[in-house]
């Protein structure tokens, strides 16, 4: 942790220092553990380069912490106060944060859990960017499929962040589905009580398939290159589903390489990837970044 302490450290004094801060600097970082391969900076700081911008970003990884660790309140307001423009929050601070940040959007109220911070004239302003991020790469890529029953694997973090743009696309049935089955009811029922678009029901494993699903996603961490394989049976998969995936490493994972050869149609996890930084780039620079820019810097990744 001595290097996230050095790194505040650092800024502080550049920021303090009038001729190597202008209003083209932006420094901002992402608070995780074990973040290393975080493909968020690169994508962040290809498209502020491209922009003219001085545009740094630095990894707070508490990974790399040791025993005399600062807390999560000692590290944001650290961050706040050594000049951070503002902050990235992934696992597992996205619901902690939360009780620090002066200012909530709607969308971060929604999820119950803050991706993005913004530090601003003394204050701190939270928001949800995953909600936005998945159900606009879902408008772009995935237009005209229906949307009457779905079905979503996973009810954590990232599950509320896509339950909630669910019912934003209007889908009618949303059917939610968790190894922890009262997680997956809790969500249903925060989402049936906040919109009445949409009707949400917790379903168990062995009910799937009862069910004829018009698409599916998966937001559980099976399926990643440290946790292969599929959430669910591929014999609930037919040809005429659409499939998405919040995974992007791999960029195909099982299940979407299992949909394709049915013939479904697919959708990765490299479309909330970077749509959600095409959002917090926004919030942190008040610029209007360009999406096809950045999706062209996050394919390179894999092309490399």
């Amino acid at each position: 942790m001595q290097m996230i302490l050095e790194t505040l450290k650092q800024f502080d004094n550049t920021s303090s220092n009038s001729s190597t801060k202008d209003e083209n600097s932006i420094l901002v970082g992402l608070l995780g553990k074990g973040i290393q391969l975080s493909r968020t900076p690169k994508l962040h700081v290809a498209e502020g380069e491209r922009l003219g911008m001085n545009y740094v970003y630095k990894l707070l990884d508490t990974a790399e912490s040791d025993s005399n660790s600062p807390s999560l309140e000692e590290i944001f307001f650290s961050a706040q106060t050594c000049g951070f423009s503002g902050l990235n929050v992934t696992y597992p601070y996205k619901q902690d944060i939360m009780s620090f940040i002066d200012v909530l959007d709607d969308n971060s109220k929604s999820v119950g859990a803050v991706n993005t911070i913004v530090f601003r004239d003394g204050k701190s302003y939270g928001h949800n960017t995953d909600l936005w991020g998945f159900a606009e790469g879902f408008l772009r890529e995935m237009s005209g499929v229906k949307l009457s029953n779905v079905l979503q694997v996973g009810a954590g973090g990232a599950g509320s962040a896509v339950a909630n743009a669910l019912t934003q696309l209007n889908v009618s049935n949303l059917f939610i589905t968790d190894i922890d089955y009262k997680r997956a009811s809790n969500l249903a029922s925060r989402l049936m009580n906040a919109q009445d678009k949409t009707i949400v029901t917790a379903i168990n494993h062995n009910e799937i398939g009862t069910h004829n699903f018009d698409g599916l996603v998966n937001t559980t961490p099976v399926g990643m290159a440290k946790l292969p394989g599929m959430p669910i049976s591929k014999d609930i998969l037919r040809p005429d589903m659409w499939v998405s995936d919040i995974i992007y490493f791999p960029l195909e994972t099982e299940l979407l390489s299992t949909a394709k050869q049915m013939g479904c149609r697919t959708l990765s996890g490299a479309a909330m990837a970077v749509f959600q930084a095409v959002k917090a780039f926004e919030h942190f620079t008040d610029i209007k970044p360009d999406s096809a820019e950045m999706k062209k810097t996050f394919n390179a990744f894999d092309e490399q």
